[in-house]
């Protein structure tokens, strides 16, 4: 039997390169798709490559950032699946400074603050109107090592992750009576993920440092214990297996997906 079977899943940020690498995964795994995100194109990339592989799924442009967007998409979905199982919000953009705080301005160091903590809490405000009142449903986060590491440049970041990964357990315990789990997952920069703005970020990051890109991801692979970065695939084959039944003691927690970056 495949993990998530008819389920329901709705991803924000469907169109960038975690949202797709998971909707592929549920896709073959049974779910039923709701991609939404701000890219027309990058949303029917997604769902053509989908379908292709016989996946059922739509299509939406949504701004996750704005509750009313939000809200009128999700009660769309609802209205016409029944139900939403899984949300995952996969929204990502550019997170790290690099600066030291004397070199950042207010507006640089909010700005990941304001727009991670705002987007997950918009999106998990929407999708938990429906999960509450049917008494079951998945909320999936993402989450950096940025929460837990030290060092010059990564005030936001840190700030960002921290905050994000506070408000998963917290959600989590005020859902859990509804039948509602909550998991944050904290995978490390994705080195098959940068089409993304994560190229820039990194390659900007890259260039302060006096270092080729290929150079920089081989450096911060040799701080993992395993040797390598984790890659999208095992990021999305995780989140599959955490929105299923499978895992349905599993809440309120932030699983360390770093490659051994960090150690619990």
């Amino acid at each position: 039997m495949m993990l998530l079977e008819d389920k329901v899943a709705v991803i924000h940020g469907g169109g960038g390169s975690i949202g797709s690498a998971v909707a592929r995964v549920f896709a073959r795994e049974g779910a039923r798709l709701h991609l939404a995100g701000r890219s027309l194109p990058r949303l029917e990339a997604a769902g053509s490559g989908i379908r292709e592989l016989g996946g059922n799924v739509e299509i939406a442009v949504v701004d996750a950032m704005d509750e009313d967007s939000v809200d009128a998409h999700v009660d769309t979905v609802a209205a016409a699946e029944g139900r939403i199982d899984i949300a995952l919000n996969a929204v990502g953009f550019d997170h790290v400074q690099g600066l030291a705080i004397a070199d950042t301005s207010v507006e640089a160091y909010l700005h990941p603050v304001t727009g991670y903590l705002q987007t997950n809490f918009v999106t998990a405000k929407a999708v938990s109107r429906v999960m509450v009142g049917q008494g079951s449903g998945v909320i999936l986060t993402i989450s950096t090592p940025g929460a837990r590491l030290t060092g010059r440049g990564l005030i936001g970041n840190a700030a960002q992750s921290a905050g994000l990964e506070g408000f998963s357990r917290a959600l989590a315990g005020e859902l859990g009576p509804a039948g509602v789990r909550v998991v944050c997952v904290r995978p490390h920069a994705l080195s098959d993920a940068s089409a993304s703005y994560t190229a820039g970020m990194f390659g900007r990051i890259a260039d302060a440092s006096g270092i080729t890109i290929d150079d920089w991801w081989e450096s911060l692979a040799g701080t993992t214990l395993l040797g390598r970065l984790p890659e999208l695939d095992e990021v999305a084959e995780y989140l599959a297996f955490a929105a299923s039944d499978r895992a349905a003691s599993l809440t309120g927690v932030v699983s360390n997906l770093t490659a051994g970056a960090l150690v619990d």
